[in-house]
């Protein structure tokens, strides 16, 4: 026991008559502890010790770990779950294998972007035309690291391995396709553009020794152009919509010039049907009258003919009771003759003919 604590007993216990010396002895749990205090110093101390050094991590899914014993990595990446180390020397680096993104665009502030969230901001590719005009891209890069060769990822290019591989190559390839069209091509061929671009990123990551990162997806956002060819494209665009409009008011009026004249043939095709049909009916009627003539005629007999005559002459003469002064006119030219009776009376003329 401590000699201070000692010395507190010996002032502070009553003692048992004038003859006694001594005072009361302190109670044998704080002799023991005198003993051992060193003892349990030294674990306070290594335990301190332990609890300052964490010699233990905890890996989550979707990171692994990688353990470096005096500065050289192991080969062999640590699973998800609890892992222990050697303080002072070794050390274990936590690295994300999940999807990681790269938004290169001049919309957001790249200056307030969260590393943990595994989404990183980087400014807009800017790139030269074919012509030397600027023109700004805007991409959005997925990928992930390969967990299997994460430690030798780490080992060759370090914790800011994403620096090295993805943006580099994402800008070197972008420029280099961009640049081999005019600012006005690029809004057309977009889509032939962006295979392009996805291709050639992906082409170089997988290049790499060891195909350290997988490449998920390349998307092509948006193309940004000098305000001089976004007006040069918009009169463009209005002169295709001008002449679009104007090839289609042509095309209404041959439409509408075809129909009237469709409908002009069909009433002269019906006007020259009617004709035709009228003088169709003219002939047959004609057919008809001659055909009925001439079946006429086969009925006319020399017998019919002098019975015509019998009758013809009774008329004569019952037109000459009637009037002496009678005038005879022969028609001639006809198969019985007409008779007309002149008289000084008109109201007595009297016209006989053939009925």
């Amino acid at each position: 026991m401590p000699a201070d604590l000692n010395d507190y007993f010996k002032k502070n216990s009553p003692k048992k008559d004038s003859d006694d010396k001594g005072g009361i002895e302190p109670p044998q749990f704080f002799q023991d502890f005198g003993k051992k205090a060193g003892f349990i110093y030294a674990i306070i101390i290594v335990i301190g010790l332990i609890i300052l050094a964490k010699p233990f991590v905890v890996i989550n899914s979707g990171e692994v770990g990688i353990k470096a014993t005096a500065g050289k990595f192991d080969p062999q990446a640590l699973s998800p779950g609890l892992h222990f180390f050697i303080p002072f020397i070794q050390e274990i680096y936590i690295v994300d294998t999940k999807v990681r993104i790269i938004n290169y665009t001049d919309n957001e502030d790249v200056t307030m972007q969260n590393p943990k969230s595994g989404i990183k901001f980087k400014r807009a590719i800017s790139v030269l035309d074919a012509r030397g005009l600027p023109v700004s891209i805007d991409l959005t890069v997925q990928y992930k690291l390969k967990a299997e060769t994460a430690p030798q990822t780490i080992a060759t290019w370090g914790l800011s391995w994403e620096d090295k591989i993805i943006n580099p190559v994402v800008r070197d390839v972008t420029r280099n396709i961009v640049g081999k069209y005019t600012a006005e091509e690029l809004p057309v061929k977009r889509n032939e553009i962006a295979a392009q671009i996805t291709t050639g990123i992906k082409d170089r990551i997988d290049a790499q020794p060891g195909q350290p990162v997988q490449l998920l997806a390349v998307q092509l956002r948006r193309i940004v152009l000098p305000q001089k060819i976004k007006d040069q494209i918009l009169r463009v665009q209005i002169a295709k919509q001008q002449a679009q409009q104007a090839k289609y008011e042509v095309e209404r009026a041959k439409q509408i010039a075809q129909k009237n004249a469709a409908l002009a043939q069909g009433d002269a095709d019906a006007r020259k049907i009617r004709a035709q049909g009228q003088a169709d009916a003219v002939k047959i009627e004609a057919d008809a009258n001659a055909y009925a003539n001439k079946e006429l005629g086969k009925s006319v007999t020399p017998n019919l003919l002098k019975l015509k005559q019998l009758d013809v002459q009774g008329k004569f003469n019952e037109a000459l009771q009637k009037n002496k002064d009678a005038k005879i006119f022969l028609t001639p030219g006809g198969v019985v003759p007409n008779i007309w009776l002149d008289s000084k009376d008109p109201q007595k003329a009297v016209s006989v003919g053939n009925k």
